[in-house]
């Protein structure tokens, strides 16, 4: 019996059906760079792609909100004349992770929200997203069973995943189904490959577990009891305020505006650039204000982006469990022993 969102690409046919791809559609997908280091860059075969990976060193937010982006462009010498500028191109993101794809999801909601952001729903609109999912753990620094991210829930259009000797495939959207269609080189799902896939989830429920003694839906509440723990004081004295834990969160949002004006005043532009709120002068306000000074308030201030103020806002956690943070932390600040930290303190430990 045949299931029409499901799929079926055999892996000989793999580089085929990506050659074929990146002729119809610019295409990224993860890339080996060394030292253990991937990249979301353009590929135009199979053979530069890794399948198997751990997160990238950015995620791939940097398609939708771009590391640096013109918003307006202005030029007074001729009256005043002011164009708003959006720059986006189409593409297919191949390969993205559940925690990614999770990550995706948060900001969406975010930029979704009033006053809608038109530039991230733009570059949204134009790009196609096809999920890889991780038959195990990425490394020792994930978190995804914990932030129940490590199973596939929406947010793509195609997703892969690997059951050997082929890929079953769950179409989810029209443009998924678009693309099964253009490329060509996909079978049907069977019972069979259904019932493969069914074992296959069982079994990976097996290989991931909580990485952590406390149930997700607690983890709020800890902290609403963990505000003036004494783990932040150690985090103090650690952390470095690089910033790297921000850009490299796939929920991170933050950012600056600048403008650049010419030399003759007359003409310039306005854009915007990923910002962090691990930096010092980041919760300077007009006056000289800085309400966060120290690097305990700001590392405190990002866990409870992560795991407590997003609940009240939309009721979803902003952390993925990708450990992106814990590996670029040049301080070795783990978020996975911090969590740790404050479920075993005086507060943690409440009822």
């Amino acid at each position: 019996m045949q299931d029409k969102q499901y799929a079926i690409l055999w892996k000989e046919n793999f580089n085929n059906f990506i050659s074929s791809l990146s002729k119809l559609h610019k295409l990224a997908a993860p890339v080996f760079k060394g030292y253990n280091n991937y990249a979301f860059e353009n590929v135009r075969s199979g053979q530069e792609i890794a399948l198997k990976y751990i997160p990238t060193i950015l995620p791939p937010k940097k398609f939708f909100m771009p590391v640096h982006e013109t918003l307006l462009e202005y030029d007074f010498s001729r009256g005043l004349k002011a164009d708003a500028v959006t720059e986006y191109e189409e593409i297919i993101l191949f390969g993205v992770h559940t925690c990614d794809i999770a990550g995706i999801q948060c900001l969406n909601m975010v930029f979704s929200e009033h006053p809608q952001d038109q530039n991230y729903l733009i570059h949204s609109q134009n790009i196609k997203i096809i999920g890889l999912e991780c038959n195990e753990y990425c490394d020792e620094f994930a978190n995804c069973h914990l932030m129940n991210t490590h199973l596939p829930d929406g947010g793509y259009d195609i997703f892969f995943t690997d059951l050997g000797d082929y890929f079953i495939v769950h179409i989810n959207t029209q443009a998924g189904e678009d693309i099964i269609k253009d490329t060509g080189f996909f079978m049907s799902a069977q019972s069979s490959h259904l019932n493969e896939l069914a074992s296959y989830r069982e079994k990976k429920q097996a290989i991931f577990k909580n990485e952590l003694p406390v149930e997700l839906d607690l983890i709020h509440d800890l902290f609403d009891r963990s505000f003036e723990s004494r783990i932040w004081d150690d985090l103090d004295e650690r952390c470095l305020a690089c910033g790297n834990c921000t850009n490299v969160c796939p929920t991170c949002y933050c950012f600056d505006i600048r403008d650049e004006i010419n030399l003759h005043l007359t003409a310039g532009k306005r854009y915007r650039v990923w910002d962090s709120c691990q930096l010092g002068p980041f919760a300077k306000v007009a006056g000289g204000k800085n309400f966060r000074t120290t690097r305990k308030v700001r590392q405190r201030h990002r866990y409870y982006r992560k795991f407590r103020y997003p609940m009240d806002r939309f009721s979803r956690y902003f952390c993925t469990g990708c450990g992106r943070c814990s590996r670029s932390c040049m301080a070795g600040i783990r978020l996975k022993e911090t969590l740790k930290s404050l479920i075993g303190s005086k507060e943690g430990a409440k009822a």
